[in-house]
């Protein structure tokens, strides 16, 4: 696998991961594992944005990389995987308040 196709694709699941970092914490209460560590995604949240940028602008810069070395048709689903995790991740952040309420009925 190429090294950008690697690289968007390692920062898409980073976005997700830093999506999450507020949901996941009110999924983790729901299953019993509570604790004070759950405050280290708080720090996580701060960055949420960029890394989330950053994911963007390297799954971009990989799907133009493809296409100008013609591997665009064999790299395709890898790229649509990559993009559809960041876009998962952005559905995430924006929508972060109502899937913690969401979680909180369930409680």
């Amino acid at each position: 696998m190429k090294n950008y196709l690697r690289l968007s694709f390692l920062s898409s699941l980073a976005a997700l991961g830093v999506a999450t970092c507020c949901v996941l914490p009110m999924v983790m209460l729901l299953l019993g594992l509570g604790g004070s560590w759950l405050a280290v995604f708080g720090k996580i949240a701060a960055a949420s944005y960029y890394v989330l940028a950053l994911s963007v602008a390297l799954v971009a810069v990989a799907w133009l990389m493809a296409y100008r070395r013609g591997t665009l048709a064999r790299l395709k689903p890898w790229l649509m995987a990559s993009t559809a995790l960041t876009a998962i991740a952005w559905v995430v952040v924006f929508n972060e308040a109502r899937i913690n309420d969401l979680l909180m009925t369930w409680m």
